[in-house]
């Protein structure tokens, strides 16, 4: 069977920030590569280091456990100079600069990734390099990876509960973190019943624009213009063809919160009947502040390259904005094939909540 993560080398992740460090400040940004670490940990690790409290450490993602990755943190009071010497447990500081203020979460463009696969045998690798060229050219499905939804898919469960004050929120950073687990099981939950807006058109294919329903745009829906991350109301879908077959406007789904903008017609009915199965109060009852928004229903993925190894293993090299999960695009990629993660942990962590 085809697996994933046999090594740790052979899930590499690499952060790009929304912007570089300023090289002034009383912050210090921290380039950090760490092995077989959460990301969490290693923030604990790094304030215990300079004797600061853990909040004091920001960061704009989370990171897989189980992978090579390269990401930022910020520290205040800390001379660039002075980093190199920080030790840390399965973690090294590649790079420090002073930056104007701390890092927050989703202050991301996006993540590099590089995927080894291992033991295809070569009907598989061949369906998965041409299953890469489809999806480069129509897209994969945003879908949440399970890493989101914790051990036992639990953290929606302790989500509602904070969000409808039934449990205190405690920390404010783990108590978004859990929300957004409910609002990512919602939105997985709208993005697998959307085939139902679209019954005439068959089996899901990437040979043909338009036959998946995330391809297809209807009337209520909001649409989310990729150049511009903008979001738009769709009152004549014809309108928009051009633009969705070019991948430049995607529908979306909810992320249901205050901000979220709403949509109309069959589109409104479908969200409204997953929020009324995950109990979802309205955001006047919410016991935690929820922004919300829309989130495409499929990203883009132009720079995907599948590249067959002369031992048979497959290479898989892309980037992804950010909030979204590597998984989904293993997921599209290996569809109907077998494919099992090779770690203990099933991944533990996942790879970036720089959404949120």
């Amino acid at each position: 069977m085809a697996k994933y993560r046999v090594y740790a080398e052979d899930f590499e992740v690499q952060e790009e920030l929304l912007y570089p460090p300023s090289g002034d400040g009383a912050q210090t940004l921290v380039l950090i590569e760490k092995r077989g670490r959460t990301t969490d940990g290693v923030a604990r690790d790094l304030a215990a280091s300079l004797g600061l409290r853990g909040s004091q450490v920001g960061y704009a993602g989370r990171k897989d456990r189980v992978a090579v990755t390269r990401q930022w943190f910020s520290v205040p009071g800390l001379d660039p100079a002075a980093a190199g010497a920080i030790q840390l447990d399965g973690a090294r500081v590649l790079d420090a600069a002073r930056n104007r203020h701390r890092l927050r979460a989703g202050e991301l463009v996006g993540n590099a990734f590089r995927l080894v696969i291992r033991d295809l045998d070569p009907g598989e690798l061949l369906i998965a390099v041409d299953r890469a060229a489809g999806l480069r050219r129509f897209g994969i499905a945003n879908r949440f990876g399970p890493q989101r939804f914790g051990r036992g898919g639990l953290n929606p469960d302790l989500g509602r509960a904070v969000l409808t004050g039934l449990a205190p929120p405690g920390d404010r950073r783990d108590a978004r973190f859990l929300v957004s687990a409910l609002q990512s099981a919602v939105f997985n939950e709208v993005l697998d019943r959307r085939s139902r807006l679209f019954p005439e058109v068959g089996s899901e294919t990437l040979e043909v624009p338009g036959q998946r329903a995330v391809d297809r745009l209807c009337v209520g829906d909001v649409a989310v213009d990729h150049r511009s991350g903008l979001v738009r109301p769709v009152r004549e879908p014809a309108d928009l063809a051009a633009e969705v077959e070019r991948l430049e406007v995607s529908p979306s789904g909810p992320l249901f919160g205050r901000r979220a903008a709403g949509v109309d017609g069959q589109v409104a009915s479908l969200e409204r009947e997953v929020l009324e199965l995950f109990e979802i109060p309205s955001p006047s009852e919410f016991r935690i502040d929820v922004a919300g928004e829309r989130r495409a229903l499929r990203i883009p993925t132009r720079d995907l390259e599948a590249q067959p190894q002369a031992d048979g293993t497959l290479v898989l090299t892309f980037s992804l904005p950010s909030g979204v999960f590597a998984t989904a695009l293993l997921d599209a990629v290996f569809e109907g094939l077998p494919l099992s993660d090779a770690s203990v942990a099933g991944g533990g962590e996942e790879v970036d909540a720089g959404s949120d």
